[in-house]
């Protein structure tokens, strides 16, 4: 058992993601750094699907009342058990009666802790994942809260070797500017020409309103070419009748502060969709902060399908060298 003596400013418990129930207005929620997640997985020897926490900006206080064998993973909340700073990124021991907590944010803005065995929470809609607008999944629903008591499950599916680290140059690094790559469309050609130009050169500022939902920024404004509204769209420029909006779509309503849409986002609305980011950049997308900077770089589809394989290609290294390192014990 996990007990939280302060959840942090929002630790939530997330898995690969609640997958094939979009058509019914269900966001997949789950790790939205999946990158991380999964790595934090495979040093601790779990199924990939195994349920880890997700914390934002301010790490928890958690006291594990068993012995425990966690990784760490993501942005650098750099974390401490029993106040002594510990590696991320390695396969740990932790013992019964001690306590893990976090330093402040030093770059990114999410870590994944991963326990072996998992978070043994109910399954729901086929995953663990905490999606807290609509309160299922994960514990009751919600974030975290101090006296929360989090059990940890058995389903370990290989042994592991305490010590067992990613190869240095393989670990992501952050920065406070990111360049984010996007496939342009849906609706881009509701941009002004001079508009789809601007949105591509500006560095856009993240604005505090930067969550699990999506994330909004701040920049210049952008116009839509002058047009009568379809019957059915609203009035502003920026509607059209109705879209499906994938997982990291960017729209901009009323032409002010592009919003990317992410994990907990709903699945589909009436603002035009000018791109969207590709599935590796997702990772990146969420180790971004409030005031940082961000870039949109377009690339086309062949593109974004390379930087997809050169990612699941990471992991497939990643892994290996982990398994490697662990069969040498």
């Amino acid at each position: 058992m996990i007990k939280v003596k302060n959840p942090g400013l929002q630790t939530t418990i997330q898995d690969v993601g609640r997958i094939g129930y979009y058509e019914v207005g269900m966001p997949p929620s789950g790790a939205m750094d999946q990158f991380s997640y999964k790595v934090g997985n495979v040093l601790v020897g779990n199924d990939d699907r195994a349920a880890s926490l997700e914390i934002t900006y301010m790490g928890p206080v958690l006291e594990f009342e068993r012995d425990a064998v966690i990784a760490l993973t993501g942005g650098e909340i750099p974390p401490k058990i029993n106040g002594k700073p510990v590696p991320m990124w390695e396969t740990l021991s932790i013992k019964a009666g001690d306590t893990l907590s976090f330093d402040f944010v030093k770059g990114g803005a999410r870590v994944y802790l991963a326990v072996q065995g998992g978070i043994d929470v109910p399954v729901i809609m086929e995953s663990r994942a905490t999606y807290t607008l609509c309160g299922i999944g994960g514990l009751d629903g919600r974030a975290l809260q101090a006296g929360d008591e989090l059990k940890i499950g058995d389903d370990i599916r290989r042994e592991v070797k305490v010590g067992t680290r990613v190869p240095d140059q393989l670990i992501p690094t952050f920065s406070k500017r990111h360049e984010i790559r996007v496939v342009v469309g849906l609706c881009s050609y509701r941009l002004t020409e001079e508009s789809k130009e601007r949105f591509f050169s500006l560095d856009w500022t993240i604005t505090p309103e930067a969550n699990r939902v999506g994330y909004r920024f701040k920049g210049e404004r952008l116009d839509f070419v002058e047009r009568e509204q379809p019957f059915g769209a609203g009035s502003n420029p920026s509607n059209v009748v109705d879209l499906g909006y994938p997982i990291g779509s960017i729209q901009v309503p009323d032409g002010v502060e592009p919003i990317a849409l992410l994990n907990d986002a709903v699945t589909g609305g009436g603002y035009a969709t000018i791109a969207t980011i590709i599935s590796p950049d997702l990772n990146k997308m969420a180790q971004a902060k409030t005031n940082e900077k961000v870039r949109f770089i377009p690339v086309g589809i062949d593109e974004a399908l390379e930087a997809r394989k050169a990612e699941k290609d990471k992991m497939k290294q990643i892994r290996e060298q982990i398994i490697s390192q662990q069969q040498e014990a």
